[in-house]
């Protein structure tokens, strides 16, 4: 789905989509070198991460594995609760594996904290952090991020898998919300 395709719902497109393929491309870059001769386990946050990881992975020129993770700190809402529920966890064990976990925003970082000590609980190899999207002005935690996209503003974004109520997932870019798209 286009930024046209929702008219004025979108207030500003922060991100576009050359701009995310060209920053995705760099980051496999970098991944690829870094995991040479040690493949890594993608360990993917659904459902927001989901596009960032299909474009990811495609983009790594070695072989990958991934599993999937589902937690919730947000519900609803446009800010993170702070209280975070595992939905689905992995299939796969992770001990002794080289982890990647991929993430596609870090608001307080608190919801990653938590996930960073309970996957370091279960004796990984490594374990480190690719995120797309990262609000500094927002973190209220010290979090150690490896691999980051981008910074944007501590703003409510949707597109390229973030969502609003289930909504905008699809976009090809990233944007904000208009005002009058938020709860009050």
């Amino acid at each position: 789905m286009e930024p046209e395709d929702v008219g004025t719902e979108l207030a500003e497109v922060l991100i576009d989509e050359q701009r995310l393929a060209q920053r995705v491309a760099q980051l496999a870059a970098a991944i690829s070198e870094d995991y040479e001769g040690r493949p890594p386990l993608l360990v993917v946050v659904l459902k927001g991460a989901v596009m960032f990881l299909a474009d990811l992975a495609r983009a790594i020129p070695q072989s990958v594995e991934m599993d999937f993770m589902a937690v919730s700190s947000y519900g609803y809402g446009t800010a993170s609760s702070g209280v975070v529920r595992i939905l689905k966890d992995l299939d796969v064990d992770v001990r002794d594996r080289h982890v990647l976990l991929v993430e596609d925003i870090i608001d307080s970082g608190l919801t990653l904290s938590w996930l960073l000590r309970n996957l370091a609980a279960r004796s990984p190899a490594s374990l480190e952090v690719c995120a797309l999207l990262r609000k500094r002005d927002a973190l209220q935690v010290d979090v150690d991020i490896k691999y980051v996209g981008f910074d944007i503003p501590n703003a409510f974004v949707v597109g390229y898998g973030l969502d609003y109520a289930e909504q905008y997932r699809n976009l090809r870019c990233i944007g904000t919300l208009a005002p009058d798209r938020l709860p009050s």
